[in-house]
């Protein structure tokens, strides 16, 4: 359980944070950049709620995400350790992929092929959720920068993002009508 008694501490005045294992780091750090574009997209998620509320399992959908976001920050703010015993640090895991790849697939089921790039837009749903899909691009490659740099990084967390972004991709797609109402690129259109 986390309690929080006190919002502020002032121990960041001087642009320092910790890590989740205490460790101080800049709030420029690659690492808290990286959690923290992933705490923007849940944010934009919370957004988007606003407007899935009459979709019941699809918003349940949208909320269990939210709650791994959770997750994967905790994961991103603790760096692995070589000799982690299972269990001891909350990490995103494979089979959590694996249910966005089912996700995937059953709304890809019940769409149209895209003939198109498509423009973000169309329902407030669909354009939050495109705004969320590329602020989970930027956390995606702020993990990847983090990991190129020799920092120790969860594969699966990097493997999360980059699933999560086809998703919101895919869930834009279904929140436009199941993607009958998309806006279609038109390739010079304005020439």
């Amino acid at each position: 359980m986390v309690v929080l008694n006190r919002i502020y501490t002032r121990t960041g005045d001087a642009g320092r944070t910790r890590l989740a294992t205490g460790e101080p780091v800049s709030k420029s750090d690659m690492r808290v950049e990286a959690y923290g574009a992933v705490d923007e997209t849940n944010a934009c998620l919370g957004l988007t709620r606003l407007h899935t509320a009459g979709d019941l399992e699809f918003d349940a959908m949208l909320g269990r995400i939210q709650n791994e976001l959770f997750d994967l920050g905790a994961d991103l703010a603790t760096p692995p350790k070589l000799d982690e015993a299972e269990g001891q640090a909350l990490r995103i895991i494979d089979s959590q992929v694996e249910r966005l790849e089912a996700e995937i697939d059953a709304m890809n089921s019940e769409m149209p092929g895209l003939t198109s790039f498509i423009l973000p837009g169309g329902s407030a749903a669909a354009a939050n959720l495109h705004l969320a899909r590329t602020v989970c691009r930027r956390a995606e490659r702020e993990a990847v920068r983090l990991a190129e740099s020799g920092a120790a990084v969860n594969p699966a967390a990097l493997r999360y993002l980059n699933r999560l972004s086809d998703l919101l991709f895919v869930a834009a797609r279904f929140a436009n009508g199941r993607g009958t109402s998309e806006v279609l690129w038109q390739a010079g259109a304005t020439r």
